[in-house]
């Protein structure tokens, strides 16, 4: 009996989430075919039907997580200084599907240097994001929330502010629980404003 699209849109959809499961356990170093189809309990014959090669496969699970993480429910996100904060947020590994994401994020950032054009890619994705804080910065500044300035200076500090906080509570979740990592982004935020 011939396949038919849906079957193969199925498929296709088992295949992300035992890429998911595999980020999961593993991170992006443990992301190979044979782990994949042995999540699946398939071949690697069949999982090559879907990604000829691990380069495939890499960056379709790079698009997957895109889409994850775009995807995640956020909060009401406000105006002005508390929408700046809570894209901020966002980021941060606070539940754990967000710890999950991160994890992955942090893992994939070896396969992406070592990956010109992932590279590229990865240079764009976090250009991207500064681009949306910055506009976030700019009407906290509008509204007198936040001093005058270069506003994509502050949303590149802003950013590799909570990127660092990302990756010391993935390390040690211990010393950065949730709690603590939005209580340091308060610190943060109210050090940028006490200065409007």
């Amino acid at each position: 009996m011939p396949r038919t699209k849906g079957d193969h849109e199925a498929r296709r959809r088992d295949v992300s989430e035992a890429v998911w499961r595999v980020l999961v356990a593993y991170g992006f170093g443990g992301l190979t075919m044979r782990a994949v189809a042995a999540e699946l309990d398939a071949s690697t014959g069949l999982l090559t039907h879907y990604f000829p090669a691990k380069r495939d496969l890499v960056a379709y699970a790079l698009d997957l997580l895109e889409q994850r993480t775009v995807s995640r429910p956020r909060p009401p996100a406000g105006e002005g200084l508390a929408a700046l904060k809570t894209a901020l947020m966002g980021i941060l590994p606070l539940t754990g599907e967000a710890t999950d994401s991160n994890r992955i994020w942090v893992s994939s950032w070896d396969t992406a240097l070592a990956d010109p054009g992932l590279s590229d890619d990865y240079a764009g994705k976090y250009a991207r994001s500064r681009g949306k804080l910055r506009d976030l910065v700019v009407a906290a500044q509008v509204a007198g929330e936040l001093p005058d300035g270069d506003p994509a200076r502050i949303a590149a500090g802003a950013q590799a502010f909570v990127l660092g906080l990302v990756v010391q509570a993935l390390f040690d979740p211990e010393a950065f629980p949730p709690c603590r990592q939005a209580g340091l982004l308060e610190d943060y935020l109210d050090a940028l404003a006490r200065t409007a």
